[in-house]
């Protein structure tokens, strides 16, 4: 088990409170409902050892795949599974591969409101920022000054403008 997605609300494919569970070892995605202790889905696909599960859609959830399979394996992807359809998509899948992004654990992405995705590339210290259209706007690699590379883990871009303010006063007010 590394990462569980809660659904917050009712769709046509899952009940608010149901659970998106991602299962490294078993390179699978359940789907369980916890009212009725069932598993509704067991989604396994084109991904291997993958780590982050989000929903993005009312019909889609978004799957960071590590891509450890024997062969094939060289860099890392972002897949969308769509319930309606049953098929996998890959985002950014271009710009990935020339970025040569590749975490062998842990990882995730982030797709924001604008379409546009962030990815953390946890075993090399690296975060990109890619626009809605697969434009790379930014990369941060968490070096010291002696230029190593340490892990970065469950990154998050802060998008709430009321939790920034609150922060900014605090910080303004020496309060924190």
């Amino acid at each position: 088990l590394n990462d569980i997605e809660p659904a917050f609300e009712d769709t046509e494919y899952w009940q608010k409170n149901d659970l998106f569970i991602s299962i490294r070892n078993q390179s699978a995605i359940i789907h369980y409902r916890p009212n009725t202790n069932k598993v509704i889905n067991y989604i396994t696909g084109p991904f291997a050892q993958q780590h982050d599960v989000d929903i993005i859609s009312d019909k889609e959830i978004s799957i960071f795949n590590n891509n450890n399979f024997f062969d094939n394996d060289d860099y890392s992807e972002v897949l969308i599974y769509n319930f309606k359809t049953n098929k996998f998509t890959k985002l950014f899948n271009n710009e990935l591969k020339k970025e040569n992004f590749k975490t062998t654990s842990g990882g995730l992405s982030h797709i924001f409101e604008d379409k546009s995705l962030m990815v953390e590339e946890q075993n090399h210290g690296r975060l990109i920022l890619f626009n809605k259209n697969g434009k790379k706007e930014w990369e941060y690699v968490n070096k010291d000054k002696n230029g190593d590379i340490g892990y970065i883990n469950w990154s998050r871009i802060v998008e709430d403008k009321t939790l920034i303010e609150k922060f900014r006063l605090l910080v303004r007010n020496k309060e924190c």
